[in-house]
């Protein structure tokens, strides 16, 4: 007998044959059964016991879990069929009328999207949520029905400080949500209150005149459609950029002010140390004198920044200054006579007219370079756009230095001599040239021969001046007159008389015109206004004869050389208190400096660029008649409107002989220009006629008196 059947009694094996023989039962519970045999005990009889294993719990999903505080009462329903059951049970209390309760909830929002979606089934709107979501809406549902006996209330922290009752009817629904929009709608404002003056400050007509950047462009109705649109958004660009420059004026933090004196009193009787005393202490400093008396008399230049200074002795006396903070960068003496002194494009470096030769030196006074095809200079000045730097010599030469590269660009023989006057107009980098003839010649480095010649004094010319917009030019002359002239026009607006003459002229920022004669500095204002200069603005006596001026940009200051030094005078009004930290920096650091000279260097404007109008590369070259003619005869190969050779006929009888036939060619040679002399001559005929009527019209009405009403 094998092991399993001896531990079998014959009640096991009974039960084991009828479970056997059970088809009725599931396969379920075939598995879900175990048996357990337990062994005999000696002389006992061996017992099988069958387990029935427990049933795990269907899971519940998330449309069946329901949570305390959707349900009416705070009881928990446990299923699909408790549902059902409640349902029929409120809708028989509903029959009966005598149903009321509350839903409580912790958040107000989820009250609001239950009475949303309760709306939303109201209209009938089928929706594809889940039965949870369904259950909400039929209870909204229901809560509206009943509008009489349901109160909805609501448990929150921020509608109990607003309500103590906390509770809101169903029909007010829509006045609170139109509450809280507006709630919302007034959050955006911190002060809680609308801004009275909407929209963007209007701009005066004057500051948009002052902006404007010529007329309206008038669209032709008859161009087409896409060009029409093109020239509609150029201009409203150009409308956009006049109201920002407009709008942005109104944001510059200085205002330029001017020296008033009281009531009777004339400014120009105003000292310096009277000023000096009356400003602070900053400003005041701005007044100071050097007396250098060694090496004199002194020329000087201020850096574009305004803050370096250089000074330059007939004697060889050369000195660099930082002269707000009186600090010496480098001083020298060149042992040589030194004619001028010029700044080149930072103040890293400047350039020395010496006697013989040009010398470049840097702010500690080491010399860079000596350029000897640049001899005998008198005059220097340097074009900051394009890194040139412009010399004119005794012998009567104009040249061109690039310094960024260090080779000569151009060199003109001006052929007008001695060339000791010379300014640069700082609108187009033109070079003004005044000569001992009286005329003042207007140079490029393009061309060999003057842009433009003008005959401005009957005397040679002492000294010109170019304000910064290139609109006018001051000019003085041994004929002791200081005229203004339209540069635009090439002709004079003013023309006042000096009894002394004046040796030096300066113009500053805002256009204050300084004027030196023998020892005494005077400052004019409104040169080209509309009513003549009558007196100065400003006048101040120095030590010693004046041998140059110049004014700080970006600062009220004068800055005069004279043969006993330098004297540095405060002139109110006369720099520019808005300063363009992109293209010049007072305050800049050696860092920015640095970047600075970079961005120039790769911004540099070639000098075949320098033109009497700077603004006539963007415009467009028309070609003429003439230009596309050529051009049409180059592409076909003949030309399409020549007239056809005339070929006379063949005649018989020896009338086609050589001769015959070159009479008969002249004949028809000149025909056609005879048909326009003819047609000319009948028009001046009928111009003749014209005017002969028109006289003899005025003869009769000069000839006529009041009497003659009374002729018959």
């Amino acid at each position: 007998m094998r092991g399993w059947e001896a531990c079998l009694s014959s009640s096991g094996r009974r039960d084991l044959l009828l479970r056997l023989l059970a088809g009725s039962r599931s396969v379920n519970e075939r598995k879900s059964r175990k048996y357990t045999t337990k062994m005999a005990a000696p002389g006992g009889e061996a017992q099988t016991t069958a387990h029935v294993g427990k049933r795990r719990k269907r899971p519940r999903r998330y449309w069946e879990q329901t949570s305390k505080k959707y349900n009416s009462g705070g009881k928990s329903s446990d299923g699909a069929k408790q549902k059902a059951k409640k349902r029929r049970g409120d809708r028989r209390k509903k029959r009966k009328g005598g149903l009321s309760g509350e839903v409580e909830s912790e958040d107000p929002k989820l009250c609001e999207q239950t009475q949303e979606t309760g709306k939303k089934d109201n209209s009938g709107e089928k929706s594809s949520d889940g039965p949870k979501q369904k259950a909400k809406r039929r209870r909204v549902d229901r809560r509206k029905k009943r509008k009489g006996n349901l109160t909805v209330k609501v448990v929150s922290e921020d509608t109990s400080k607003k309500d103590n009752d906390g509770e809101k009817s169903v029909d007010g629904t829509k006045d609170t949500a139109d509450e809280n929009a507006t709630k919302r709608s007034d959050a955006k404002f911190i002060s809680g209150k609308v801004d009275p003056f909407p929209g963007e400050a209007p701009i005066p007509e004057e500051r948009l005149r002052k902006f404007q950047r010529g007329n309206k462009f008038v669209v032709p109705e008859e161009i087409r459609s896409k060009l029409k649109d093109t020239l509609a958004k150029s201009q409203e660009a150009a409308d956009l950029a006049q109201t920002q420059a407009a709008r942005y004026d109104l944001l510059l933090t200085e205002d330029a002010g001017f020296l008033e004196g009281d009531e009777g009193e004339d400014t120009c009787t105003i000292s310096q140390d009277d000023i000096a005393e009356a400003v602070d202490i900053t400003s005041g400093s701005k007044y100071f004198n050097l007396r250098l008396t060694q090496f004199g008399p002194y020329r000087l230049d201020y850096s574009r920044t305004g803050r370096h200074l250089l000074l330059a002795g007939r004697r060889g006396h050369v000195t660099c200054i930082e002269w707000q903070t009186k600090n010496l960068m480098c001083e020298m003496n060149v042992m040589e006579t030194v004619k001028d002194i010029k700044w080149l494009h930072s103040e890293a470096m400047f350039a020395v007219a010496q006697k013989k030769w040009l010398y470049i030196y840097d702010s500690n006074g080491t010399e860079l370079h000596c350029i000897k095809k640049f001899n005998d200079v008198l005059r220097m000045q340097f074009l900051p756009y394009h890194f040139l730097l412009a010399t004119a010599s005794a012998t009567g030469f104009l040249q061109y230095l690039d310094v960024s590269v260090g080779k000569e660009v151009a060199a003109i023989n001006t052929k007008l001599g001695r060339l000791d006057v010379m300014a640069q107009n700082p609108y187009n980098a033109v070079i003004h040239l005044g000569h001992p003839n009286g005329t003042v010649s207007l140079w490029s480095p393009n061309q060999k021969e003057p842009l433009v010649k003008m005959l401005c004094h009957r005397g040679g010319v002492r000294s010109l001046t170019v304000d910064r917009t290139g609109t006018y030019m001051v000019t003085s002359g041994l004929d002791r007159k200081l005229k203004v002239y339209d540069i635009r026009a090439f002709k004079p607006l003013n023309s006042y008389f000096l009894p002394a003459g004046a040796s030096c002229l300066s113009l500053s920022q805002r256009g204050l015109l300084s004027a030196s004669t023998g020892d005494i500095v005077q400052v004019y204002r409104d040169v080209w206004g509309s009513g003549p200069m009558t007196k100065p603005y400003m006048a101040h006596r120095v030590r010693g004869t004046v041998w140059g001026v110049g004014y700080c940009p970006f600062e009220d200051v004068l800055g005069v050389g004279h043969a006993e030094g330098f004297t540095s005078m405060i002139v109110p009004g006369a720099g520019e208190p808005n300063f363009d930290a992109l293209d010049m920096n007072p305050y800049r650091s050696t860092k920015q400096r640095q970047e600075w000279e970079v961005k120039a260097l790769l911004e540099k404007v070639q000098p075949e660029l320098i033109s009497l109008d700077p603004g006539l590369l963007g415009k467009v070259d028309k070609a003429t008649f003439e230009q596309k003619h050529k051009e049409r005869v180059e592409t076909l190969g003949y030309d399409p409107l020549a007239v056809e050779k005339f070929k006379p006929r063949m005649r018989k009888r020896g009338r086609s002989a050589a001769g015959a036939v070159e009479k008969r060619k002249k004949k028809v040679a000149h025909e056609d220009q005879r048909d326009v002399i003819r047609k000319s001559v009948k028009e001046r005929m009928e111009k003749e006629k014209e005017k002969k009527r028109k006289d003899s019209a005025k003869e009769q009405l000069g000839e006529k008196t009041a009497l003659d009403r009374f002729k018959k």
